[in-house]
């Protein structure tokens, strides 16, 4: 961030501020946008957390989350806040039309934009920028913001249990996108008080008898695997989500359970939505899905972890998808884990 004197200058004095996120947050999202939301407050400033939808239900333990306003249910207030903003911060998206509806507030508003995000190919609508596609997650970068502001004496426990629930999300706990850099953020965050275990206890030990209920029907009934291809496949259709009340992050990290498997590669979770099929893609190793996501299904997302929507039908959307791998056969091939 080349004018971060600037930015400096402005939060300087107590100031309106608005966070936002991208539609459906997961763990970086919610935990970069409360992890900078306590930072803020403790300089002083109004700050507001709006996200476009509501979030999961297993990130509700987090300290204030129950304080978010979520634009899908009132959207009136929404704009009353984005309207009388002085900054707006846009935390993990780079592109106004991931936060929906809300972009058409946030895109002409009067306040200074903030992007912090570490997603590909960012758009050119904020007035400051930390964009960095090698961080493992926008908590690892909201963590080096507050640092560049030189203010790294405020980060505290609450803080750090918030941008250690994204970085545990977004690298699913340290198994992809890990650096030298980010194992020496992490022991910054023990050492302020951050009781790790207990981050990772409430992420994965708070499912529901429906939860596993639901990941076996996608392991026994929903799950194909392509040997040749080096993919796994798990699909759901708007009966299943009836049949098991599947709601807002239910399906959250079941793709992954397609890695497990020895010789999958690349792994596909699509579902059928009430207007949309959404495609979530994984890869192993070098093998980039972000490619596949952008290309054939108006996404993107990062080399490992993308994803994209169709406005096919279901079964006309997985015959596509299938028939896109042999295009990417070799480099499945060549691709070593």
């Amino acid at each position: 961030m080349d004018n971060i004197n600037d930015l400096k200058a402005l939060l300087g004095t107590p100031r309106d501020i608005v966070i936002t996120t991208h539609r459906n947050p997961d763990g970086d999202a919610m935990g970069s946008s409360l992890g900078l939301y306590h930072f803020l407050n403790k300089g002083g400033h109004t700050v507001r957390v709006i996200t476009p939808s509501e979030y999961p239900e297993a990130f509700a333990w987090m300290p204030d989350a129950e304080r978010i306003t979520i634009y899908d249910l009132d959207p009136e207030y929404s704009e009353e806040l984005v309207g009388r903003a002085d900054l707006i911060f846009c935390l993990d998206f780079n592109a106004l039309d991931r936060i929906d509806k809300l972009g058409e507030l946030v895109g002409p508003a009067k306040a200074e934009k903030v992007m912090i995000d570490h997603h590909l190919y960012p758009e050119g609508f904020a007035d400051f920028v930390l964009s960095d596609t090698s961080a493992s997650s926008t908590c690892e970068l909201v963590f080096d913001f507050v640092h560049l502001l030189g203010q790294e004496q405020e980060l505290d426990d609450v803080i750090g249990a918030c941008l250690f629930t994204g970085i545990i999300t977004d690298t699913g706990s340290f198994r992809y996108s890990t650096s030298p850099k980010l194992y020496r953020t992490v022991a910054n965050l023990v050492e302020l008080g951050v009781d790790d275990y207990k981050v990772q206890d409430y992420i994965n030990n708070s499912l529901r008898e429906k939860h596993l209920k639901l990941l076996g029907h996608c392991l026994n009934n929903r799950m194909e695997i392509l040997p040749e291809y080096h993919t796994g496949i798990i699909y759901l259709t708007k009966k299943d989500y009836e049949d098991f009340d599947i709601q807002r992050g239910d399906t959250e990290g079941i793709v992954n359970y397609l890695l497990k498997v020895k010789e999958v590669k690349m792994a596909a979770f699509i579902t059928e939505q009430p207007t949309i099929v959404k495609i979530s893609l994984r890869s192993k190793g070098d093998f980039s899905v972000q490619e596949i996501a952008r290309k054939h299904f108006k996404g993107g997302g990062h080399q490992n972890a993308s994803g994209g929507f169709s406005f096919q039908p279901l079964e006309v959307t997985l015959k596509r998808f299938k028939a896109l791998l042999p295009q990417y056969k070799s480099k499945l091939e060549a691709t070593t884990v």
